[in-house]
């Protein structure tokens, strides 16, 4: 039985109540936009300190998903519970971060301004930030590599760089739930590495990570739980999960395949005309070598 197979058979559901401190807590959460559904009927309980991905085809409702978690959306029915209370209520302690096509990037401000936004809803209106804040805004940018672009305007920035900026604005903000729409999207291999790194050693200090990602490969290597939607919880399990074949074609309706070659290597393929990513470049395939 391969690696992958042991993972697969393991499969067991997120978040048991006796694993301890739930962050997320979803009961039969209807969602939509206008008269359209989006997502029905989710269930789901993230545990305190998981590293989360969730997958699925463009229109599969993973966005809506994150944005349902952090309060930015209502659900239509059904329960939402983030780090022990109603949504909403632990806004401050929740750092969201949107696709980066939803960003303006001519929008005249620096890479220090962006990262210090995030302690403006700790340093409340109309107050300028303070030493601590200046210190946690810079210890951000460190961990994150960018401390020498501080004074560049934020447009000036590669693709890769400015994921790097965002994520650093959500480390600023010493939340305890991070909620990030396609983090790693579009950005080059050593700046995804780099970039989980962060995200892996913030769960190790008991923080929470959800993301969406149509990266299978980073999904089932970087992260730790996956959870399988479209426009439903298909399904969730460990990160090896998301070889499962049978979920897989579930999840994105039998346009992915999975090859086992030479040296236990396993190969998703992703039929591009099912649906692109966000970006308008989805990569057709993911190779993980064993």
């Amino acid at each position: 039985m391969s690696e992958v197979e042991r993972a697969v058979g393991n499969r067991v559901p997120l978040g048991p109540p006796t694993r301890g401190a739930v962050a997320v807590r979803l009961d039969d959460v209807t969602v939509g936009y206008g008269a359209r559904l989006a997502l029905s009927h989710v269930t789901l309980e993230v545990p305190a300190g998981s590293l989360l991905a969730v997958i699925g085809p463009n229109g599969a409702g993973k966005s809506t998903l994150i944005k349902v978690m952090a309060g930015l959306l209502k659900p239509w029915s059904g329960r939402i519970e983030t780090l022990g209370g109603p949504s909403g209520a632990n806004a401050r302690r929740i750092a969201y971060v949107p696709q980066a096509e939803l960003v303006d990037w001519h929008f005249p401000v620096s890479v220090g301004d962006v990262v210090t936004m995030g302690r403006y809803p700790l340093i409340g209106i109309g107050r300028r930030p303070g030493a601590r804040d200046r210190e946690l805004v810079t210890r951000a940018l460190v961990t994150v590599g960018m401390e020498r672009l501080a004074d560049r305007q934020i447009g000036a920035l590669s693709g890769g760089q400015r994921r790097r900026v965002f994520l650093a604005r959500a480390l600023a903000a010493e939340p305890d739930l991070y909620l990030l729409d396609e983090p790693v999207t579009g950005v080059d291999a050593t700046t995804q590495e780099d970039l989980m790194d962060v995200l892996e050693a913030e769960t190790r200090t008991g923080k929470t990570v959800i993301a969406t990602t149509h990266d299978l490969l980073c999904a089932a290597q970087r992260f730790h739980d996956v959870a399988f939607v479209n426009q439903r919880l298909v399904s969730t399990g460990p990160a090896g999960s998301v070889f499962d074949q049978r979920l897989l074609a579930e999840t994105y309706g039998g346009h992915v395949l999975i090859l086992q070659g030479e040296l236990g290597t396993t190969v998703a393929l992703d039929d591009a005309h099912h649906h692109d990513d966000a970006a308008g470049n989805e990569r057709h395939y993911h190779e993980e070598g064993r």
